[in-house]
């Protein structure tokens, strides 16, 4: 098999891609690549438990809770214990980092944009749709 007829080869070539280009943009506001999915999950969606936020981001539980301290140190959220259940915190974005969203949103389009220059409108939508109908077999 070529690189270029290997699925794993070529989604992993265009994640390292997007996320160190990602990663560099980041640093501009004090962010690391590493707490982005959970960033944008709780742009998405705040107020959810650690352990959703654990499946949406992809992240074994001690990897969210490493993450979850870093983010709470630097301000980034706040974590509230459930009434009914001691073990459990809901996750909460700081003001800090609602005013985040729309620069850094807007980095992650620029992105997008960059990477997609090269397929018309067309070409995007078709390979947006393919990306999650392949990621929908595991969820």
């Amino acid at each position: 098999m070529e690189r270029s007829e290997s699925l794993g080869y070529l989604v992993s070539h265009l994640n390292v891609s997007l996320q160190n280009e990602l990663n560099e943009r980041l640093r501009r506001y004090d962010l690391d690549i590493k707490v982005w999915p959970v960033l944008f999950s709780l742009w998405q969606e705040e107020g959810i438990t650690q352990t959703e936020l654990s499946k949406r981001c992809d992240v074994a539980s001690y990897t969210m809770t490493r993450l979850l301290d870093q983010m709470q140190s630097q301000q980034l959220i706040t974590r509230f214990q459930e009434a009914d259940n001691r073990r459990a915190f809901k996750i909460f974005l700081t003001d800090h980092a609602k005013a985040l969203e729309q620069d850094v949103v807007r980095e992650a389009e620029r992105i997008n944009e960059k990477f997609f220059s090269v397929l018309n409108a067309e070409e995007r939508a078709e390979f947006m749709k393919l990306l999650n109908k392949i990621n929908r077999l595991e969820g």
